[in-house]
């Protein structure tokens, strides 16, 4: 899909008011290969792919509604050919991935998925468009696809549905479900029994959280699991004298300003686990979602329990846990994070590729 996009041109989406002489106001331009990686690359890269401060804008309207609903209605009606650039212009112009047709009945991932354009709902699904969504009949995107008979399409969308929890398992044990003989792989840990008082609690505590809370603890989780594959490969690439002299290392995950300053440091604080507390606390979330996914009730007080966690007066699985009171901070702006986090995929490679060419 990226290499797809790229060679269409997708660059001069993320770049477009740059590449217009006669749009350009505050006289940005891109890095020089011999410009900083910090701060002058990242914050470019940052303001291209996060920030979105060179796309295309709409003029103003009072009735943005309006557009965004023609917008999303021009989606509905794309994705069934195989413009993939076209589609992800019409995204970058405030479609909505999610758009439910009032007249068809269906979202733009199930009419992608009835013509078997697989690029088209691997897009869709980066943006934040849901594979289990039903139509007005009740038929999810994966059941177009098999009527179909694109099954190779079908099985992608199960594996878009178990992302997270399968890039832990790999992240663990460098596997993952096939997702026909189950959907989940949990691995354990030889030493990783530990029937303290404070792992009842911890392990209590993780439970105890409503589906939203443990879907965000859930989406940190796999953000830090990105974080140190990241710093693993950045540092294998540098030699010692770049190491000492240039910093490249992120040390934890940045400060996300669409999230509480609660969850920010809560994010924070899993780079401070070592590689044992952060494998248990993988494993009890891989349980816990297959627990929930499942409809299954709460272990009993006597389970055992896989929390390896130093006994002291602030451990951090603790303190992550624990911020039920933050419930109605990221209430508002939950929806927007998860369609945001999904849209940085698209642009990994690209900004892997920004970073090369400019040095």
């Amino acid at each position: 899909m990226v290499q797809t996009l790229a060679s269409n041109g997708a660059n001069s989406i993320w770049e477009h008011s740059l590449l217009d002489p006669a749009q350009v106001q505050s006289g940005r331009r891109k890095p020089n290969p011999q410009d900083k990686v910090h701060p002058t690359k990242s914050e470019f890269i940052r303001a291209k792919y996060q920030m979105l401060a060179f796309v295309h804008k709409l003029p103003c309207r009072d009735d943005d509604g309006v557009t965004t609903k023609d917008l999303s209605k021009q989606l509905h009606s794309s994705v069934r050919t195989g413009s993939l650039e076209t589609c992800l212009r019409l995204l970058s112009l405030g479609a909505q991935a999610n758009f439910f047709h009032p007249e068809k009945g269906t979202t733009p991932l199930h009419v992608a998925s009835k013509a078997g354009q697989i690029l088209q709902a691997e897009l869709l699904v980066v943006y934040g468009a849901d594979p289990g969504a039903p139509d007005i009949n009740g038929r999810t995107p994966m059941d177009y696809a098999r009527q179909a008979g694109q099954m190779e399409l079908a099985e992608r969308l199960v594996e878009c549905q178990y992302e997270l929890t399968d890039r832990l398992a790999f992240y663990l044990c460098g596997r993952r479900p096939d997702h026909k003989n189950g959907h989940y792989i949990i691995p354990q840990m030889a030493d990783s029994l530990d029937l303290s008082e404070l792992a009842k609690a911890a392990k209590k505590k993780l439970q105890a959280l409503n589906n939203r809370l443990f879907e965000e603890l859930a989406m940190d989780v796999y953000d830090e699991v990105d974080r140190r594959e990241n710093d693993a490969v950045w540092l294998t690439t540098q030699n010692h004298s770049t190491l000492v002299t240039e910093r490249s290392a992120v040390p934890f995950l940045p400060v996300n300003p669409e999230y509480s300053a609660t969850r920010n440091q809560g994010r924070q604080k899993l780079a401070r686990f070592n590689a044992r507390e952060f494998a248990t606390l993988i494993i009890d979330i891989l349980s816990d979602a297959k627990r929930r996914q499942q409809g299954k009730g709460l272990s009993s007080p006597t389970d055992p329990l896989d929390l390896g966690i130093d006994d002291d007066d602030q451990h951090d699985y603790d303190s992550v846990a624990s911020d039920e009171d933050t419930d109605s901070e990221l209430t508002a702006q939950n929806h927007n994070n998860t369609q945001r986090n999904n849209r940085a995929k698209v642009h990994n490679h690209t900004q892997e590729d920004e970073l090369k060419s400019t040095s």
